[in-house]
């Protein structure tokens, strides 16, 4: 009886293994991967139009010292666009999932530090961003939304082999 037990778990976690493993879990990743890609391609195409707007935006937060505003201001955009297009090309996905996983925490971390703070703003994430009126301020959505970002990266740095990749191309 325990055997049979055994055995039917041993099987329920193979077929799972399957999906997750096998081909089912390619597609899966595919679609983690050019999901976060279009997250990184919004994100960074809306700052780079106006790069003094994305520096208010680091300013708000009131973390940096003001002799680094300006480059992470003007240069997230560039990080972002640049791991969007390695996304969508699928090289080095593990790599570029570990970054973006890293950069989402660091901006759930801002965005929490900013509310701790009392401080009223725009996130910026996608653009805009800077002082706000605290009726306007929408942390637990943005943490929220980070989070889900976060879980597709996490995803990718799983499992990073996906389906239409360089990745694969280049292992294969």
């Amino acid at each position: 009886m325990a055997v049979e037990q055994t055995a039917g778990h041993q099987g329920g976690g193979s077929a799972l293994r399957r999906v997750v493993d096998g081909p089912p879990g390619e597609w899966i990743g595919l679609a983690a991967r050019l999901g976060l890609a279009v997250v990184w391609a919004w994100a960074g195409l809306a700052k780079i139009a106006d790069p003094a707007e994305a520096a208010q935006a680091v300013r708000a937060y009131e973390i940096l010292p003001e002799s680094l505003v300006k480059p992470v201001g003007y240069g997230l955009p560039f990080l972002e666009v640049t791991l969007a297009l390695l996304l969508v090309v699928g090289l080095g996905t593990r790599i570029v999932a570990v970054v973006s996983a890293l950069l989402l925490l660091a901006f759930i971390a801002g965005i929490a530090s900013a509310w701790a703070r009392g401080i009223s703003i725009d996130c910026g994430c996608f653009g805009g961003g800077g002082a706000v009126d605290s009726s306007k301020t929408e942390y637990a959505q943005e943490i929220a939304r980070d989070t889900g970002f976060l879980l597709l990266a996490a995803w990718l740095i799983w499992r990073p082999r996906t389906r239409l990749s360089a990745d694969a191309w280049l292992n294969a």
